[in-house]
């Protein structure tokens, strides 16, 4: 007898319950997002040479960025508890649609903090996707595969890494700076494109009819529409699951928002236009394989905490690599670390709200706002590159990854005992 996502079994439950369409459209918004974020990692670059300033001053991109996650996370929360997720979502791609249409003013502008306001309200509309997405694919079939069907998820999220600094750093870096034209105009097409895209995905939300779900329900689970967060610090699983997405964010955010940095400094033969391609095929291809098999053939065979922190494990020691300044064994770790990155998010946030019940989006926005994490350590990073080297500033991902592996082997764990 076998269980968890067999192809048949799950495709008949979506099937019979309506969750086929419904499944392939929350999908789609993990693409989106997953191409809004690639396309920060080539502006970082960008705007150090365009506007003349530091790794650290630079950072401040990713700092309003994920401070847009932090400040809209609850709002997110509470707005899904109160109209639903499908409401949520259309909500999400309006604001994410209008930040990336405010882009083309900006460029008129021509100021740092001009592209900063359309970065915020973009990831405001990020935030109500994330917090309604990641719970939502988790309710969207078998409990039993949960994890999996998150990490099949997200593996189109990855694509969308791919596709960011791919198309971001073609329309950018290869036009930018010609002549006496405006150096910034660059920066509007892709960001038009992508606000297109998302306002044809709202109008789908808007006209297909989804299913009522149903999340998990908890024996001593208090009334969900007043779910506080007293009720919540007593599950430590979910505790150290804030913690451990803060951390793995940050990571993530620090490696994304310097690989192009770290890259051309190790290599100077390599130039930015390279480096991103490199970041897209190389980091975010691996990324997305990592997504891919983790989601569709390892998390079949290994708990999905064990392959947590057994991944985290190997990014501790990519990190040591990196930290090293070997030259392109160091630039090669740079790679793998990718790839052992890939399934930390959706993994943590799956292990995070599992068995909350009626506390989940609650939970789910908790998880959401750890996301604030990617815009504390990219400027610290960045303050430690200025100061000394960019290799050195790595060392901080390096302790954020050694926490994942406490997670994965230790934190995940469930208490019987706790209530909600």
């Amino acid at each position: 007898m076998t269980s968890g996502f067999s192809v048949n079994d799950t495709k008949q439950r979506f099937v019979y319950q309506g969750f086929l369409i419904p499944f392939i459209l929350v999908t789609s918004l993990f693409f989106l997002w997953g191409f809004a974020h690639g396309c920060i990692d080539v502006l970082n670059k960008h705007f150090q040479e365009l506007l003349s300033m530091s790794k650290a001053k630079s950072a401040f991109i990713q700092f309003v960025f994920y401070g847009g996650y932090f400040l809209m996370a609850l709002p997110a929360g509470f707005l899904m508890q109160k109209a639903g997720y499908k409401k949520g979502i259309i909500f999400g791609l309006l604001l994410f649609a209008g930040g990336a249409f405010l882009m083309f003013p900006a460029t008129k502008i021509q100021t740092f903090g001009s592209f900063l306001t359309p970065l915020f309200i973009i990831a405001c509309g990020l935030t109500c996707l994330e917090t309604a997405a990641n719970p939502y694919t988790t309710v969207l079939g078998p409990p039993d595969s949960g994890e999996r069907r998150i990490n099949f998820s997200q593996s189109f999220n990855g694509l969308g890494w791919i596709a960011g600094p791919l198309v971001g750093g073609a329309l950018i870096f290869s036009v930018s700076g010609s002549g006496n034209e405006n150096k910034f105009s660059s920066i509007a097409l892709p960001y038009m494109l992508i606000g297109t895209l998302v306002l044809i995905v709202a109008i789908l939300f808007w006209r297909f009819k989804f299913p009522p779900v149903k999340e998990e329900s908890h024996e001593n689970s208090g009334d969900a529409g007043r779910a506080r967060v007293s009720e919540l610090l007593k599950h430590p699983h979910f505790v150290l699951a804030v913690i451990a997405q803060f951390l793995y964010v940050a990571a993530q955010t620090g490696i994304n928002s310097f690989f192009i940095n770290y890259v051309t400094e190790e290599m100077p033969q390599i130039t930015n236009l390279e480096a991103s391609k490199i970041l897209a095929f190389g980091g975010f291809g691996l990324f997305w394989l990592g997504r891919f098999s983790g989601s569709t053939l390892f998390m079949r065979i290994i708990k999905p905490n064990r392959l947590l922190s057994f991944y985290a494990l190997m990014n501790v020691i990519t990190m040591a690599l990196v930290v090293a300044g070997l030259g392109w064994i160091s630039v090669v770790a740079l790679f793998c670390t990718y790839f052992f990155m890939s399934v930390m998010f959706p993994t943590i946030f799956a292990l995070g709200i599992k068995d909350l019940g009626p506390l989940t989006k609650k939970a789910s926005s908790f998880l959401v706002m750890s996301i604030v994490g990617g815009a504390l350590v990219p400027v610290l990073m960045g303050r430690i590159a200025d100061v000394s080297t960019m290799a050195l500033g790595f060392i901080v991902p390096l302790v954020c990854f050694a926490f994942i592996v406490y997670y994965g082997m230790i934190g995940y764990k469930v208490k019987k005992g706790a209530t909600a």
